[in-house]
């Protein structure tokens, strides 16, 4: 379990030269990741997530998420376990340091569409831009078939994922509005 101080980022606690240290131990950790998540975080399967660019605070929350159960899936709760606290902290700085993923060019409509539901019913949480926060995944650039999954997993209550917040949203959202919500978060930066 990871060790948060009266409410402290682990993060805030080192300086410039720290962070380049633990980016490049991050590396070297990740490579074990880079199979599914890819070498710098942009993965090449569909429903696996992106990693580039997520805020390492949320990061290291969703590591300890899969460490405790609280997250399910598995294969990374067994990965998350073998890791070390120090290593934890390196490879969400890893990933958070790396360029986000190139914005894919998605049909005008579908955009404004999604850019107006994101809107009315995300952006309060994920940000105007979809870049989240550290509590809050980033969504701007995410895989389209990761998004759909875990999307329809919200709005089905399938049990895989479930914050009322979001349960909430994703049913106001309806599964008509998903795939333009999908387009328009494609093509954030």
């Amino acid at each position: 379990m990871l060790l948060w101080v009266a409410g402290v980022s682990p993060f805030s606690v080192y300086g410039a030269d720290d962070d380049v240290q633990r980016i490049e131990a991050g590396r070297r950790i990740a490579t074990f990741c880079a199979n599914c998540h890819g070498a710098s975080g942009v993965s090449a399967i569909p429903n696996v997530p992106n990693l580039a660019a997520q805020n390492p605070d949320y990061l290291l929350a969703q590591i300890d998420a899969f460490v405790t159960g609280k997250r399910k899936n598995a294969f990374m709760e067994g990965l998350m376990k073998v890791l070390e606290p120090a290593d934890k902290t390196a490879v969400a700085t890893f990933y958070a340091a790396q360029p986000a993923p190139p914005v894919s060019v998605v049909p005008e409509a579908q955009r404004v569409a999604g850019g107006a539901a994101f809107t009315r019913l995300c952006a309060r949480c994920h940000g105007d831009n979809g870049h989240g926060n550290a509590t809050t995944p980033r969504l701007a650039g995410q895989q389209a078939e990761y998004l759909r999954l875990n999307l329809e997993r919200y709005l089905n209550l399938s049990g895989e994922r479930f914050y009322a917040p979001m349960t909430a949203a994703v049913t106001q959202l309806g599964d008509k509005n998903i795939p333009a919500v999908i387009a328009y978060l494609r093509s954030l930066p």
